[in-house]
């Protein structure tokens, strides 16, 4: 699975992406991670992806021809006879993004993420290009760089073999299940009088299991 991230801050995502589970699924070409910078897609020799927003109003907005241009570009050296595209757009305004949309995200063979950024976007890339704008909650961000890693991480680590346990994700949070994951503990079983649950260290698995699904949520 490809991921095209199309942004005008491309070293943000360096200290994150490139490290732990995402480094080794990269490394293992379980996934691939490709980063774009928009402002080699402008069209002036100073690099301008922004402008004033008509009608007036405070910011600057990202421009809908370099974000057409690196889209097209993306599209053209995508090797696959038959891709599974899904182009999201990054913004406060859109759907909140659940463990279900990344279910369903892990599907596709590439997912190209705009990041938004300044006062937002020209309106006709969420109405002509994007097929989806996700939020990662109501509140807003200074860009979406952070959404978007947000979605190259929750998505890979669903992919087969990402993780090395697969057990790790039947028993999580937000499955299918709809639950909580249990509480979990380990050494040592007595810290400042904060103690493990007996159930635990009882060995009875059975009764841990009942324990552990009276506790999830």
């Amino acid at each position: 699975m490809t991921f095209h991230i199309i942004t005008i801050f491309p070293e943000i995502f360096g200290s994150y992406l490139n490290e732990s589970i995402l480094k080794r699924a990269q490394d293992e070409k379980k996934i691939e991670i490709k980063i774009y910078n928009l402002r080699d897609f402008a069209n002036d020799k100073h690099k301008t992806v922004d402008d004033t927003p008509y009608g007036g109003g405070p910011g600057m907005v990202l421009k809908i021809e370099p974000i057409w241009k690196c889209i097209q570009s993306i599209k053209s050296k995508i090797k696959s006879q038959k891709p599974k595209l899904r182009i999201i757009l990054t913004s406060a305004k859109g759907m909140k993004y659940t463990q279900g949309k990344a279910e369903k995200l892990k599907k596709y063979s590439d997912v190209i993420i705009i990041c938004g950024r300044y006062e937002g976007v020209d309106e006709r890339v969420a109405e002509h290009i994007a097929d989806e704008e996700i939020s990662i909650g109501e509140y807003v961000l200074t860009g979406g760089e952070l959404p978007a890693m947000v979605v190259v991480d929750s998505v890979s680590r669903l992919l087969e073999n990402v993780l090395g346990n697969k057990e790790s994700l039947e028993s999580e949070s937000h499955n299918e299940s709809g639950q909580k994951d249990f509480p979990v503990y380990t050494r040592p079983e007595d810290f400042k009088s904060w103690q493990v649950p007996e159930v635990l260290l009882s060995g009875n698995h059975e009764q841990i299991y009942k324990w552990r699904s009276q506790k999830k949520k």
